[in-house]
């Protein structure tokens, strides 16, 4: 099976013969290794959460960036390679201050979306390029509401109420399935996210997450390392004391 892919896989352009781009998929792979992303809407606007992974002591948490500002009220997490996502920002800057020039308004949300998505689009069609090995999801507001968009390096894209990429997607879309409800505070969305990203087992290193939140009051903005420990010590000692709980109703 393995020598079967041989032919197709060494070139973005070439098809195999059961119609799959083997280079994109690979794309995927660097994704699904990448450190667990969440977003959550919430009656006000997103919030943003991501999981930075700290392998060591040594490493200085602020200088691991996942969450980037790309207008005044747009934002995005990214999971996968963030050198390659560091690119897409930058061009997606570009792209809301031209149409800012051009249009003299705001980009919306959908539209700076889709020129992300069509810029990853031409990775995938021409030979000597590899694809974006990167997913973002993209927090925004505008006139039409908030929204909140995952990207694919593809170049596809789906509009969620609460998504996931990253290494704990699974885990994280199957409990927002289940605990997921309309109009949330922003303290309610953000304990969610965080619980989603762990799960029910485990614990969380307060320094490897990174918290931003796009509303309609302060737009676009990341909370200090402060505020978020404070969130995510929160919601480890709901889960802890709601385990004691549980386990007193049982022994009963």
């Amino acid at each position: 099976m393995e020598s079967s892919k041989i032919p197709y896989d060494r070139a973005i352009t070439i098809f195999s013969p059961d119609g799959r781009l083997f280079q994109v998929e690979y794309a995927r792979e660097a994704v699904k290794r990448g450190t667990t992303t969440v977003g959550v809407k919430f009656k006000d606007g997103v919030v943003l959460i991501v999981d930075k992974r700290i392998i060591s002591r040594l490493i200085e948490p602020d200088s691991i960036e996942k969450i980037f500002q790309i207008d005044e009220c747009i934002g995005c997490a990214t999971s996968g390679l963030v050198a390659d996502a560091r690119v897409i920002v930058d061009r997606s800057r570009i792209d809301a201050l031209i149409n800012k020039i051009r249009y003299d308004e705001k980009i919306s949300v959908i539209t700076l979306v889709k020129c992300i998505c069509d810029f990853k689009h031409t990775y995938t069609q021409y030979g000597w390029v590899r694809p974006f090995g990167t997913a973002l999801l993209i927090a925004g507001i505008d006139e039409t509401g908030s929204h909140l968009f995952a990207t694919d390096p593809s170049g596809a894209f789906m509009e969620y109420r609460a998504g996931s990429r990253g290494e704990g997607r699974s885990g994280a879309m199957a409990y927002f399935e289940e605990n997921y409800k309309e109009d949330m505070t922003l303290e309610e969305a953000i304990d969610m996210g965080i619980k989603a990203i762990k799960g029910n087992e485990g614990r969380l290193n307060p320094d490897a997450i990174e918290i931003a939140i796009v509303d309609t009051i302060e737009k676009f903005r990341k909370l200090s390392r402060d505020e978020s420990k404070n969130y995510v010590k929160k919601a480890m000692e709901e889960k802890i004391y709601g385990r004691r709980n549980n386990r007193r109703k049982k022994n009963r």
